[in-house]
């Protein structure tokens, strides 16, 4: 029989210079793969007498097992040196501050707010701002909303305990009883008591705030969030409430492919009255505006109505006006696609994560973006 300790030898030399992983299991193969060194050995027992066998067998055997464990050790010395090297590799200097992490940020809707502030303070709008808890006067009747309208039920609106004087305070369903406020103080004598700084006519105001009434879905909610407008001068015609619309429409969607159409409409405010749509695309599971075919509904205005006028001691035969209402929470969600208004009002931190603005932008009046 060949004697095994040369084999042994030179195997435990050839297992010690594998330089890789690679190397070392050509080594393994050549020794223990089915026509290797030691397999052909453990073959040649079939052929050996019992005696030879009982002497030859635990030889080759032994043999076997000392190579597999050299392999084995060798096969982790290697692994880990190349742990070793990926480590050394991919070292990170502990010494360097973290990340910054994102501790909160602007909510979409506010975000829209100040793009709409700064869109329309370029056109010479300033702000003025009413109560969220209005009176039925200046929610309904200064408005030219007869006294049976739908509006002033139970079903459309959030009204409060009646008082002993048998007012009922409400919370107002929109933004418009900002501009009979505004209206009222340009008429007001000097030195009367003023809800705030007094402005004489002409007037170009916009009123962002917060609105509430009675329905919840997909697209509405208890309180959401509307912006009036209202200019009141000379000579004043729906020419000039269409530009202003126009403008705002091509600054707000960032194109100025944007296509509107005007349809006529009532509202108690405004004669003549008219929603304002624009064009869009709605393939695809998202709407874009500026191209295809569709329309889509985004506002409502019109002149003032003389009745309003007169109500708050302007003569409609010296002053007109437009005014207009657009939603800032639905606005917001066709520029940047969020699909369920109700999410807006969730308080989800993950939703506001991911819809959120940084804190530390500004919008810009040039491009109504941050």
């Amino acid at each position: 029989m060949t004697d095994l300790i040369p084999l042994e030898t030179d195997l435990a030399a050839q297992i010690a210079a594998a330089g890789d992983l690679a190397a070392l299991e050509a080594v393994r193969v050549s020794a223990l793969g089915k026509t290797g060194a030691i397999s052909a050995l453990l073959k040649s027992l079939g052929g050996m007498s019992p005696d030879e066998r009982r002497e030859q067998g635990p030889l080759i055997n032994g043999l076997r097992d000392r190579a597999t464990a050299l392999i084995a050790d060798r096969r982790a010395a290697l692994d880990a040196a190349a742990l070793e090297a990926q480590l050394a590799a991919e070292a990170v200097d502990l010494t360097l501050p973290a990340p910054p992490r994102r501790r909160g940020a602007v909510h979409p809707t506010m975000q829209v707010m100040d793009e709409m502030v700064a869109i329309f303070a370029e056109m010479g709008f300033s702000v003025a701002e009413g109560p969220d808890i209005e009176d039925d006067f200046h929610n309904f009747t200064g408005l030219n909303f007869p006294p049976k309208h739908p509006a002033r039920e139970m079903h459309d609106t959030f009204f409060f305990n009646e008082r002993e004087d048998g007012e009922r305070k409400l919370l107002r369903t929109h933004t418009s009883p900002i501009q009979v406020r505004v209206m009222q103080r340009a008429n007001a004598p000097t030195g009367a008591p003023q809800f705030a700084a007094g402005q004489e006519p002409p007037i170009r105001i916009i009123g962002p705030g917060r609105t509430y009434r009675c329905d919840s879905d997909r697209t509405h909610t208890p309180m959401f969030h509307q912006m009036e407008g209202l200019v009141i001068n000379r000579a004043i015609h729906m020419g000039h409430l269409k530009w202003t619309l126009d403008t705002f429409c091509r600054r707000f969607f960032e194109t100025d492919a944007v296509v509107t159409r005007f349809r006529p409409h009532h509202f108690p405010f405004t004669e003549p009255s008219a929603e304002m749509d624009v064009q869009c695309d709605r393939s695809g599971g998202a709407i874009k505006i500026g191209e295809g075919s569709d329309w889509l509904e985004i506002l409502g205005g019109g002149m003032v109505h003389p009745n309003i006028l007169r109500t708050c001691g302007l003569d409609p035969d010296e002053w007109q006006g437009f005014a207009f209402g657009l939603g800032i929470d639905r606005l917001g969600m066709l520029k940047y696609g969020m699909p369920d208004l109700r999410d807006v009002f969730a308080a989800d931190v993950r939703w506001l994560q991911h819809y959120g603005f940084s804190a530390f932008s500004a919008p810009n009046p040039a491009s109504g973006l941050s």
